[in-house]
């Protein structure tokens, strides 16, 4: 039988909020400022799931909407957990974070994140970046966190074992 990505008695964290931001769970009512986040910093986004990887590249709306009912039915499966980044006021996507189960070398979780390109000049990434890895390490039952692209070249990571 598969392990469990989280222990079953962990109580996954549904929201962390700051003075400049409120991660919370995503799901499809996120869909239209979603898009609209994504569809804003195309460019931006290359390559943050991998330089192999062309997300989100011909991202249609109602494909964003069946990407986001996937990440909500796996939140509530518990087999992965993705975060949406929100303005404090709940007016913009600002980004999101997206913790997995970990898909190489002997890592408990692989994340990853992003903010949508107008808030990169801002530093919201760095400052989003710093926040998380805080949150996983304090919050999260994971002894050892992959962070492919930041913490980890993707020259390095796509070289690790399976």
């Amino acid at each position: 039988m598969k392990k469990p990505f989280v222990p079953q008695d962990f109580q996954v964290p549904e929201a962390l909020e700051t003075n400049l931001f409120r991660l919370r769970t995503l799901t499809v009512h996120d869909v239209v400022k979603d898009y609209d986040a994504v569809m804003t910093s195309v460019d931006h986004l290359q390559g943050v799931f991998g330089s192999h990887r062309d997300w989100p590249q011909g991202l249609t709306f109602e494909q964003d909407l069946i990407d986001l009912g996937w990440h909500q039915k796996e939140f509530q499966r518990r087999s992965s957990f993705t975060y949406t980044v929100m303005s404090l006021d709940g007016s913009r996507c600002l980004g999101c974070v997206y913790i997995y189960p970990p898909t190489r070398g002997d890592f408990e979780a692989d994340v990853y994140l992003w903010v949508r390109q107008s808030e990169v000049g801002k530093g919201l990434d760095g400052v989003l970046f710093n926040t998380v890895k805080k949150w996983i390490e304090g919050k999260w039952p994971f002894a050892k966190v992959a962070y492919p692209g930041r913490e980890i070249s993707w020259s390095d990571w796509m070289k690790m074992d399976l």
